[in-house]
């Protein structure tokens, strides 16, 4: 192959695992495809309902009454749920999206994003840059939508900072079997890259893949994905500089370049 075929597909041969399905699997698989590698989309996480859809119901009627001055979005998913139950978020409502990917799913649904992080895609990140944002307005009505086991790091901390915020969950992520052909790939070392999008991901991931071969490299979408995955036992080879799936390419790119 010549330094130009290289260049220009620089992620030829490789088999590369992608975890998510839907729009965001498939359009990474296209990035992946464009770059030379063959993807395999196994999705490892879905997503179910609120298991106190009542309560996510009575915060969505609050928010489409104009009840909140802020609303915080952390995730795509979030975005989905929005939708699928019809939320209206008024114009007297300000948006906090938590990354370019979760503002970016907000504009495609017809939402819109008012802040986000310009640094660090997280809710650490929104959180460290959520006084400026909001030029210091004190005792502010947020609500913040989460999934069940995200940690409550943006809800305590808004609290301390002396808002009221009512913090509800959206939904709740289970495991989905990935097939066996696949986990035979993992285990023979047939799989050049694993991509690890989140903690949820890398649990499965423990429990479905484990023992990952040392030859296929193991690469999280950010520090704090990294950081999840190594405790809960899973080796992490590569991470992303940015939260976002176009640094976690750009990483293996990175990665494959000769020398």
């Amino acid at each position: 192959m010549t330094f130009d075929a290289v260049s220009a597909k620089p992620l030829a041969g490789w088999r590369v695992l992608v975890p998510r399905g839907g729009p965001w699997g498939d359009s990474v698989a296209a990035d992946l495809r464009a770059r030379g590698a063959a993807p395999i989309i196994a999705p490892m996480i879905n997503f179910a309902p609120s298991a106190d859809t009542a309560g996510l119901l009575e915060a969505i009627r609050r928010l489409g009454e104009g009840r909140y001055d802020w609303l915080t979005v952390t995730s795509a998913t979030t975005v989905d749920v929005l939708s699928s139950y019809g939320a209206v978020i008024p114009a007297s409502t300000r948006v906090a999206a938590v990354g370019e990917t979760t503002a970016a799913a907000l504009a495609a649904a017809g939402y819109r994003a008012d802040i986000v992080p310009s640094e660090d895609n997280s809710a650490r990140g929104l959180l460290g840059e959520w006084t400026t944002a909001t030029a210091g307005a004190a005792d502010l009505r947020v609500l913040t939508l989460r999934s069940e086991i995200a940690k409550p790091i943006l809800t305590e901390g808004l609290k301390r900072l002396g808002h009221r915020v009512d913090s509800v969950v959206a939904y709740r992520t289970v495991g989905v079997p990935v097939a066996d052909s696949v986990v035979a790939a993992v285990r023979a070392g047939a799989i050049s890259a694993i991509l690890v999008t989140s903690g949820s991901v890398a649990e499965q991931m423990q429990l479905q893949l484990s023992p990952i071969p040392e030859a296929t490299l193991v690469a999280a979408i950010g520090p704090q994905t990294a950081k999840d995955a190594e405790r809960l036992g899973l080796r992490v080879d590569l991470i992303a500089a940015e939260r976002s799936a176009a640094s976690l390419i750009a990483a293996l790119v990175a990665r494959a370049a000769p020398g």
